[in-house]
């Protein structure tokens, strides 16, 4: 078969499917972000970025369309409340462009890995082209206001060096160890993306104009700020600093500019995604009060994802992605 005549596969539908839904309500998030910002430097980004996501949002129907599947609706204008106060600093939204470009990057290289067609390939490589150029614009920026965190900082040994001591996964017992150059990426990845769902679960509690919602984004801010405590902790023991909270960068409006669904779905997502990158950070973790976290962590967010699914489900706001074919029902319309 030729490669041009090659059909679309579940997972590449998937990817498309994902991509879609997720794309669009970051997109409805930055559109209400640049109706708010001052700062000319920091617009001038988030109006790049939405051209981009048109750009790609339109590719993305056309593969759709294009294999007889149905576009998903995803987030749209019916979910920005156009006009809505301030909710958040120019230099906040800065930070949520950035970390969702985080997220974005993940998302295309993991598409790409599972794409065969070559326009489907070729397109997330255009994405993932665009990301990089997004997270360097972002980084760049938040150099220049003085905004962007760093990761600790290590002094180098004077030799290469190789574990002698069984010891050096013990996290509770004996002296222990400090933590390893390859468990702090983990950590201050996860970091960073726990104070982002505890901002966004504080700011959205605000607006959030029913009490189920407004409920479940109270949980939400608790279960983040726990697991802030527990990284950080594990950090302060090395004296080692651990990133800046962005609780100030929310204002005291009560304005809401999203829809229920929105403010609902968008957290849930952070919470989903996390289970990627702790799960990653359980991974590569080799001291046991580590591991014994991340499992923790993992748990938590299990139980918290299961509460955001049963109100997505009651309110009817969550999306059904294509499912594999149900032989049995087939067999029966005979």
């Amino acid at each position: 078969m030729s490669k041009d005549n090659l059909k679309l596969t579940s997972s590449e539908i998937g990817t498309l499917w994902g991509s879609y839904v997720n794309g669009t309500m970051i997109d409805i998030v930055n559109r209400y972000m640049v109706t708010i910002i001052e700062d000319e430097t920091i617009k001038n980004i988030f109006e790049e970025a939405i051209k981009m996501f048109e750009n790609q949002k339109n590719q993305i129907v056309t593969f759709l369309e294009n294999e007889g599947f149905p576009v998903p609706i995803g987030f749209t204008e019916y979910d920005l409340n156009k006009g809505a106060e301030r909710l958040f600093t120019d230099i906040f939204c800065l930070n949520y462009l950035h970390i969702m470009t985080l997220h974005g990057l993940t998302g295309h290289s993991t598409s790409l890995a599972v794409s065969v067609r070559e326009d489907l390939r070729f397109f997330y490589d255009s994405c993932d082209n665009d990301g990089k150029r997004m997270y360097h614009q972002t980084i760049d920026l938040l150099l220049e206001k003085g905004s962007f965190q760093r990761d600790p900082l290590f002094y180098p040994a004077k030799n290469p060096e190789f574990i002698t001591s069984k010891d050096f996964t013990d996290g509770y017992f004996g002296k222990g160890r400090r933590l390893s150059a390859i468990e702090i990426i983990s950590i201050s990845f996860n970091l960073k993306k726990t104070i982002m769902a505890k901002t966004l679960s504080i700011a959205f509690s605000q607006v959030a104009q029913t009490k189920e919602v407004r409920g479940f984004l109270e949980d939400s801010e608790k279960t983040s700020d726990k697991q802030i405590q527990v990284f950080s902790k594990i950090m302060h023991a090395d004296n080692l600093p651990i990133p800046k909270s962005w609780e100030t960068e929310v204002t005291m409006s009560t304005d809401s500019p999203f829809s229920e669904k929105l403010l609902l779905y968008h957290i849930g997502f952070l919470f989903q995604t996390a289970q990627a990158y702790n799960g990653t950070g359980l991974a590569s973790a080799m001291r046991t009060d580590l591991v014994m976290t991340y499992e923790s962590v993992i748990l938590k967010n299990l139980t918290v994802t299961k509460k955001w699914y049963n109100i997505m489900v009651k309110n009817k706001w969550l999306e059904q992605p294509p499912l594999a074919p149900n032989r049995k029902e087939i067999a029966r319309e005979k």
